[in-house]
């Protein structure tokens, strides 16, 4: 099976049912978490039971991306899973590690710096720093028939375009609505600039994600489809795009 699943599509914190960011990448058996925010784990472990999955990539070290990995390392330190992967900015591993002394993250996962190339699985990773309040991790994975890009969290930048190009889905944060903000540098992006960037890129479908809780994400389809021409889709818990 090749496909995405989104276990959480909430930017700051979940509203009711939902959940932050986080979505499972399988390719041909290969299991692969891509940030792991705010009540993710327990929609994770519906698909994977005890944890059991193969890689964990994290973008930055913001609770709604990243908190719910210390429930991970708790799932798989007690059902005595073995090592797996851990990618991510070096200050994810710090701030998880700070929520309780034992067990580390370093005792479980084989924790790599991001950003980077790197060979994960059957996956191939690139990853790019993006501008963010933290530092931030735009990720593309490839292998042969599948290309996935995913930004993370970050301000509109021309290192998008290369980043998502010609991916079969681009999930973008899109976190505001209407005009961009004035100020500048910019953290975060818009529904109709995350169209834009993907138009630029040639993506064949855009997955908007990181909605601010209690957003109209209508309004995000619709700003965002004023730019972008290909399949657009919006995120939401448990859904499950096809690779």
């Amino acid at each position: 099976m090749r496909c995405l699943t989104v276990l959480g599509s909430c930017g700051a914190w979940p509203e009711p049912g939902r959940a932050c960011s986080g979505y499972l990448v399988e390719y041909d058996g290969f299991r692969l978490v891509l940030d792991l925010g705010f009540a993710t784990l327990p929609r994770l472990l519906r698909l994977c039971q005890d944890g059991a999955v193969d890689a964990v990539v994290v973008t930055h070290a913001h609770s709604d991306h990243c908190v719910d990995l210390n429930g991970l390392l708790r799932v798989r330190h007690y059902a005595g899973a073995g090592r797996i992967p851990l990618l991510c900015p070096p200050s994810v591993a710090e701030l998880v590690d700070t929520l309780e002394p034992r067990p580390r993250l370093a005792e479980l996962f084989d924790v790599v710096a991001l950003p980077g190339t790197h060979q994960v699985g059957p996956l191939r990773l690139d990853a790019v720093e993006l501008p963010h309040h933290v530092p931030n991790a735009g990720v593309r994975l490839t292998a042969p028939g599948v290309t996935v890009a995913y930004s993370g969290d970050t301000g509109p930048d021309p290192a998008l375009v290369a980043l998502g190009a010609d991916a079969d889905v681009f999930v973008m944060e899109a976190t505001l609505q209407g005009a961009p903000p004035a100020e500048e540098p910019r953290y975060l992006t818009t529904a109709r600039e995350a169209g834009e960037l993907a138009e630029a890129a040639g993506a064949r479908r855009l997955l908007l994600t990181h909605f601010w809780p209690g957003a109209d994400r209508a309004v995000s389809r619709a700003e965002a489809a004023m730019a972008y021409s290909g399949e657009l889709l919006i995120a939401e818990e448990d859904l499950v795009v096809a690779l």
